[in-house]
């Protein structure tokens, strides 16, 4: 659990460099809110099946949304609550009572907050851990503009801390603008962003949603603009889940056990000192003092001193993913280095007097080296998707691969394809083709590159 408040940590930062401000939010919610998003996600979903403005729809009793997802607290003791309350499956309901409170003109936009804590969804299918929980370690991160185009530019942003995250996780990801019938309701449209697995499934991990003002009308959040008159504000949403530390282990890993990214790795160097016998040199002293350096100079770092055999302590480490082992026997204190072995591969000394320097350096180079294996798993998955000839494929799909296609098709057709290959349709790449492709079901040129797979 170290590796999620690590992961916890970077978000944090990104966060404070893109002006958001920490908030929390209560765990329970009362009945009424619920109901409220109940009606909006509602009236929504049925105007995109119509095909109409939901300003020209009226609220209805229908279920949507999470009321179905949700877990309840209807007794406080052995009282029952005149006002049932529910657990967050996540936080708009609690957060856009506030934040009418906070906005008042425009110059209090935009509004930009967030927080990370555990929300509760009824999940009915079978669990796994760190893919499909019940109880969730969950980042939210909500917004509050002048107009679309500003929200629309905060979905860049947020892509763009999407890019600087995973980087840092060696974690390359598929961003899709998800389709109509797999946006959520309650938002004009959501970009997914789903890892690949081992074996070639994808997960999402993280979602970005533009709402544009339609919460905000449901819950009255307006502002004062510069030609004092009243509008209501755009919003946006973007999320991530503990799944992007399944993620994680699931990209990294070899027959030895797992590798941990150093940037997220609970401990990016452990020092292995070498005892050997009427040896004059003390190197658990020399360990020590490695250490402590390292430390100082903001590295993770673990002494294993125990009294095991090397090899013991070796695959003791490999397995639990640390990065980067120093060895310090005998004979490198007197060459004054230390032995350095990356959990990647490869074997070199360090000197001392470049200690520092050295670790940084090979550290770097093994996050590049997890980039580089990552980025070929996915050059491999991801491939164009056979043509459609005469009513089929013109050769099967394969068992673990991801398929991208041109195509600007009907639903009817988009059905067509996922009955022949299996798969379902993420959506809409972020980075269409550069250039007019012919789309797979009409023939008609296209950029739009939308991606399939069998997901999580």
């Amino acid at each position: 659990w170290k590796t999620m408040r690590l992961i916890d940590s970077l978000t944090h930062a990104e966060m404070e460099r893109t002006d958001h401000e920490e908030v929390n939010f209560p765990l329970l919610i009362p009945e009424v809110l619920l109901e409220k998003e109940n009606a909006l996600v509602a009236r929504l979903k049925r105007a995109r099946e119509e095909g109409v403005d939901p300003d020209e729809l009226r609220d209805e009793e229908e279920e949507a949304g999470f009321k179905k997802e949700v877990y309840w607290v209807r007794h406080a003791g052995e009282n029952e609550l005149d006002v049932p309350m529910f657990l967050r499956p996540t936080s708009e309901t609690a957060m856009y009572t506030m934040f009418p409170l906070w906005i008042r003109s425009h110059a209090d936009l935009p509004l930009k907050v967030y927080q990370t804590v555990n929300t509760f969804r009824y999940e009915t299918k079978q669990t796994r851990s760190f893919i499909r929980v019940r109880e969730i370690h969950f980042f939210e991160a909500h917004t509050a503009h002048v107009d679309e185009d500003d929200a629309t530019a905060q979905i860049e942003q947020d892509l763009d801390i999407v890019d600087r995250l995973m980087h840092k996780l060696c974690l390359p990801v598929l961003k899709a603008k998800r389709p109509v019938w797999d946006t959520f309701p309650g938002a004009w449209y959501t970009i997914g962003i789903d890892a690949i697995m081992p074996n070639g499934r994808t997960l999402q991990v993280a979602s970005c949603h533009h709402y544009r003002d339609q919460w905000a009308k449901a819950f009255d959040i307006t502002y004062e603009t510069k030609e004092a008159t009243q509008a209501h504000v755009h919003q946006t949403t973007y999320g991530m889940s503990e799944r992007l530390l399944g993620a994680v282990v699931g990209m990294h890993g070899d027959d030895s056990g797992l590798i941990m990214p150093p940037a997220i790795a609970p401990i990016q160097v452990v020092v292995c000192p070498l005892v050997r016998k009427n040896a004059t040199v003390d190197t658990v002293a020399v360990a020590h003092d490695v250490a402590e350096r390292l430390r100082d100079a903001g590295f993770r770092v673990k002494v294993d001193d125990r009294d095991l055999h090397p090899g013991q302590k070796y695959y003791d480490w490999e397995i639990k993913g640390v990065p980067l082992r120093l060895e310090v026997g005998p004979r490198d204190v007197e060459q004054g280095s230390v032995f350095a072995a990356r959990r990647t591969g490869g074997k070199s000394p360090i000197p001392m007097d470049e200690l520092e320097s050295g670790v940084q350096s090979t550290l770097d180079d093994i996050a590049d080296e997890l980039r580089t294996r990552a980025y070929a798993h996915v050059d491999e998955v991801v491939q164009p998707l056979p043509a459609w000839k005469d009513g089929a494929l013109s050769a099967p799909v394969e068992e673990g691969r991801i398929y991208e296609l041109a195509f600007n098709g009907s639903d009817a057709d988009a059905e067509r394809l996922e009955r022949a290959t299996g798969m379902g349709f993420l959506g809409d790449a972020t980075e269409p083709y550069a250039d007019p492709q012919p789309c797979h079901a009409t023939g008609q040129p296209t950029t739009r590159r939308l991606l399939m797979a069998r997901s999580y």
